[in-house]
């Protein structure tokens, strides 16, 4: 039977007609006007059990369901067109005996729909109270039960019926009426609050029913107690020991939410005895000592050495400040004595921006360990609760979620609700009722729940686990708490928040109130807890002294496993492998590429057949256009037992219709091929993921740098569907890719595919801004390198914090892919990937360039042009533009007067290769030539660097400065695009 909420408009203003006739022709008022509500909760509990509802009700929803006409479900069976006739009603529904059966199942629904409401989640207890004319945050137990229902104190001893849409009674089918609402007031309306109903899924509804209403004896032993309280009084001590020795310094303390560590403690206890291994973790700096010392057990020396303004700056992990720190722990669990892995990513300031990387360390952990399940990994996001509701990349992360190539199979989310922002009041600073509500958009359940209750917040913490092994779906935990200081130590919050502050100022701390729960119940005795106060004092004291002794970081409690073994261990720098591979691999590779899937019944799209049939011709050819470039490099990689993985917008057939990675079947839906998966047998080479991404910058780069930090040996790319695309992620680029070895000492290969390259049509999608990346670069334009021609390269790279690059031939976009893994060490590439040359034939690459013992070349000279005297000009560029010059160029006839040398790898900048260029041509004059205006592009980060390489004048050519990127104007491009290559080429006889 189809539910009430599901039928048709029209069946359901059936049922009120039907029932409100039937109520008319029994001169009874029908339920004082609300009978819809009640109709539709009886109705549902009608079709869960049609026992559950008076025996006339249940006769009038099977007339009326059956198709009775409004005002006949009354009558006799006869008068009813059924095949087969019901059981005639043998008298009119009792009114009061209905209207009571309604009015406790409406109240059982209004318990599990809205006792969130009026929980008792403020451990402050302002915020059910009004603060303004007109405002309170919390509706008052009338929403729930009273006058809208009519019960009375007499009702209170009566007994109803349960109907199965809850589970209060346990094995009881009955209760008294005021049993039912204690009981509902329990689960609902007690320190925790529980939204779910939003959730579309019966079975996950009822489930959730189950946890919170079921009756349940003392659910904590004495035991579970005794190691809480233990916790609390860790996280607390902590706290107050750095308040103690630093307390000038900001440390983002966890003081009003010391109950974030045991909770945390004991989602691991509980999933590790489920059999999960690892745990990921990402969080904001609030809390992060405290995780970090008391979590994931960093050696607390190590933590406290951070303090110290002795570190040298070149010590490991001292390029940020202590509270955005990670690190990555192996220990046994002391409670299930089972190995654990706690990996902690590090995080800027930027909040919530570690989500997506979280997510992405996560799901390559899983992928690399065969855990398909999401059984032996999982991650954990704890998040602040004006940060989680106004950062949109909380949102693109959740959606990220159940997506088949970004899916975690369930994180748990805890948010510290501080009950406000920095200084910023909840009212002005969301449009919810909650922080939590953008969490809905997946049927993600919330547990609200009140910090100071320890207990509550180990249960839901309970149920959030089990949900997550049961479901593998995300859950979201609440804890309801305050912030004891400002925003940070320094912080004065009595400015902008004076009531809330008077009132915590003589809160007392959540380890104190369960400590007198427990020395009431006669749980411990006060000499017992003093002794394990003392006891962890000690501890940190200890680590203390060593930290102040001998202030230093190891390597060893920053890289993850993985990692350990992929660095030397004489620290010594390895040369760059070979490149290039052997004829048969490449001919091999190309062949499966341009092949059609061996099922007849596989049905190719025609432009399909015609590109594979074009891509044959260019094998018969032995040359390669950018699309089979790219595949022999992935291929290549793949055979050598390295996982690719491309993911982005469109990447599966590529944006410009080139790529063609995912063929798919014209005759069944799904059906698709994936020939690069298809190149060797099973277990001979690795696996190739490509796949198309949400429509998301932030939060999927974010996810594919998290993938690309779980192992050294794969190749992670990213590609923008237009270069530009890459701004709404630049929190990751600028935070993350760009400085995370430097702050983190965080190794990453990560590639950014960015198409870029002027083609007339405006602004948009012009230009991948390669000047923001070029200025991010870390090398001093003044000084260059003193290393051998020989030694430049690497020694360069080694160096850099990245590489930007922008290639013109598929044969060098082989190697530089292929370059990423024969590093000896891992350095993002970002590189400016061409749109018209995808299919210029002149930007085509014979396979003998591919070949052992050809590699990268960081500057392409002139193919055509000799060294000689009469060469007047040397036209560096880079990109797309070098096609248009030699093309004009040789129209007019210059070919020995002028130079066209392309600058394949940008940053590092090729000093060796661009000194010995000139010295080719010794007269002639010097020119840089771009597409992009002259405040963009890579003119203000090549100029200074050739007058460091000797050059003394240099010139440019391109377009003039511009706000935007391009004109919108095709016309005015063409003239634009003229005067630079015409600026270029002109030679000082002609001037």
């Amino acid at each position: 039977m189809i539910r009430f909420r599901l039928l048709p408009h029209r069946y359901r203003v059936l049922l009120y007609r039907a029932a409100s006739t039937s109520a008319r022709h029994t001169k009874e008022p029908f339920l004082n006007g609300t009978s819809s509500s009640y109709i539709e909760a009886m109705y549902e509990s009608w079709l869960d059990d049609p026992k559950s509802v008076h025996k006339s009700w249940d006769t009038h929803f099977g007339l009326v369901t059956a198709g009775a006409a409004p005002g006949s479900a009354h009558a006799h069976p006869s008068s009813l067109s059924t095949e087969t006739p019901l059981p005639a009603l043998s008298s009119p529904p009792d009114s009061r005996s209905v209207k009571e059966h309604l009015a406790v199942q409406a109240t059982i629904r209004a318990y599990q729909v809205r006792g969130h409401l009026v929980a008792q989640l403020d451990p402050l207890g302002i915020s059910g109270v009004k603060r303004s004319p007109g405002d309170v945050l919390r509706p008052s137990a009338e929403l729930l039960r009273g006058k809208d229902f009519e019960f009375t104190e007499a009702d209170m001893g009566r007994e109803f019926q349960l109907p199965k849409l809850t589970f209060i009674g346990g094995k009881e089918k009955a209760l008294k009426l005021g049993e039912i609402i204690r009981r509902l007031d329990n689960a609902y309306c007690k320190t925790t609050g529980v939204e779910f109903m939003f959730i579309n899924d019966k079975e996950k509804c009822d489930w959730i029913r189950e946890k919170f209403e079921s009756p349940r004896g003392d659910a904590m032993s004495s035991e579970d107690r005794r190691r809480l309280i233990t916790r609390l009084i860790r996280s607390t001590r902590f706290e107050e020991f750095l308040a103690k020795k630093w307390p000038s310094e900001k440390r983002f303390g966890l003081e009003g939410c010391e109950v974030l560590i045991p909770a945390l403690k004991h989602i691991i206890d509980q999933s590790n005895a489920l059999g999960v291994e690892s745990f990921v973790f990402g969080m904001p700096h609030r809390g992060r000592l405290n995780v970090l010392a008391n979590v994931a057990r960093k050696p607390l020396e190590q933590l406290f050495s951070q303090f110290d303004p002795r570190l040298d700056p070149n010590d490991e992990g001292s390029g940020d400040v202590k509270y955005h720190l990670g690190t990555s722990i192996e220990r046994v669990n002391t409670v299930t004595k089972k190995d654990v892995r706690i990996s902690i990513v590090a995080n800027p300031s930027h909040l919530e921006a570690v989500d997506p990387v979280v997510q992405g360390k996560t799901r390559a952990e899983q992928f690399y360990n065969k855990d398909k399940d999401g059984k032996k990994t999982m991650s954990i996001l704890i998040h602040g609760d004006a940060a989680f509701a106004g950062q949109g990349v909380v949102y693109e992360t959740f959606h990220l979620s159940d997506l088949p190539h970004y899916t975690t199979h369930g994180t748990i989310h805890v948010v510290v609700n501080n009950q406000i922002g920095f200084t910023t009041d909840p009212r002005v600073a969301r449009s919810s009722p909650y922080c939590t509500d953008v969490a809905k958009v997946t049927n993600a359940p919330i547990f609200h729940v009140n910090a100071d209750d320890p207990e509550a917040v180990m249960r839901v913490c309970n149920v959030a686990v089990e949900w997550r092994e049961k479901f593998q779906k995300d859950v979201v935990i609440d804890l309801v708490c305050y912030r004891k200081n400002g925003h940070n130590e320094s912080d004065e919050p009595m400015f902008t928040q004076p009531r809330m502050y008077q009132i915590i100022s003589k809160h007392p701390k959540v380890v104190d109130i369960y400590r007198g729960k427990l020395l009431e119940g006669n749980v411990i005795t006060e000499q017992e807890y003093q002794e394990e106060v003392a006891k962890y004092d000690e501890i940190c004291e200890k680590s203390f002294k060593i930290a102040k002794d001998k202030p230093e970081q190891k390597p060893e409690w920053w890289l993850d496993s993985p990692w350990k073994k992929f660095f030397p261990n004489d620290n010594s720098l390895q040369p760059i492998e070979q490149t290039g591979v052997d004829e048969d691999v490449l001919q091999h590779i190309s062949a499966k590429f341009s092949s059609q899937p061996d099922d007849p019944d596989f049905k190719l799209h025609g432009g399909v057949v015609r590109m594979l049939k074009s891509r044959k011709q260019m094998i018969d050819n032995r040359e390669a256009d950018w699309a089979l470039g790219e595949a022999l490099a992935f291929g290549s990689l793949l055979k050598d037992d390295i996982h690719v993985r491309l993911s982005g917008q469109d990447v599966e057939r590529g944006t410009f219709s080139h790529r063609h990675h995912l063929l798919h079947d014209q005759s069944r839906d799904q059906n698709t091929y994936n020939p690069l998966n298809e190149l060797y047998p099973k277990g001979e080479q690795a696996h190739y993921t490509v796949c198309n991404s949400s429509l998301s910058e932030y939060a999927v780069l974010g996810f594919e740098l998290g993938f690309s930090l779980a192992s050294p040996k794969s190749l992670v790319c990213w590609e923008a569907q237009f270069g530009d695309f890459n701004n709404t992620a630049q929190c990751i680029i600028d935070q993350f890719l760009s400085s995370g070895q430097d702050k983190w000492v965080r190794q990453s290969g990560l590639t950014l595919l960015l198409p870029h390259g002027y083609e007339g049509m405006g602004p948009e999608h012009s230009s991948a801004r390669p000047e923001r990346f070029l200025q991010m670069c870390n090398d001093d334009p003044e000084d260059m390198p003193r290393y051998s021609s020989s030694e430049m390269e690497l020694h360069q790279l080694h160096d850099a914090n990245w590489i930007v690059a922008n290639c013109t031939t598929p044969a060098n976009f082989f190697h530089i892919i292929r370059r990423q893994l024969a590093m000896p060490f891992r350095k993002p590439l970002i590189l400016m990937t061409p749109k018209s040359l995808l299919r210029l034939k002149e930007a085509r690459s014979s396979f003998d360039e591919m070949l052992p013992d050809t590699s990268f070349k960081r500057l392409i000279s002139d193919p055509v042009v000799q060294p000689s005297d009469n060469v007047k000009k040397i036209v560096f560029c880079t990109g797309k533009i070098y096609y248009d010059l030699a093309k004009a160029r040789d129209a007019e006839g210059l070919e020995e007067s002028v130079s066209v040398a392309r600058i394949e790898q940008i940053s590092p900048f090729p000093y060796d290769l661009v000194r010995a260029e000139i010295e080719k041509f010794p007269r002639a004059d010097i020119v840089w030539a771009q597409e992009e205006p002259k405040n963009m592009g890579a003119w203000a980060y090549v100029q200074p660097r050739f007058g460091t390489a000797g050059v003394e004048r240099i010139e440019y050519a391109g377009r003039l400065p511009s706000a935007a990127t391009a004109t919108g104007n095709k016309g005015n491009h063409v003239l634009e695009h003229k005067k630079l290559i015409s600026d270029a080429l002109r030679l000082p006889s002609l001037t």
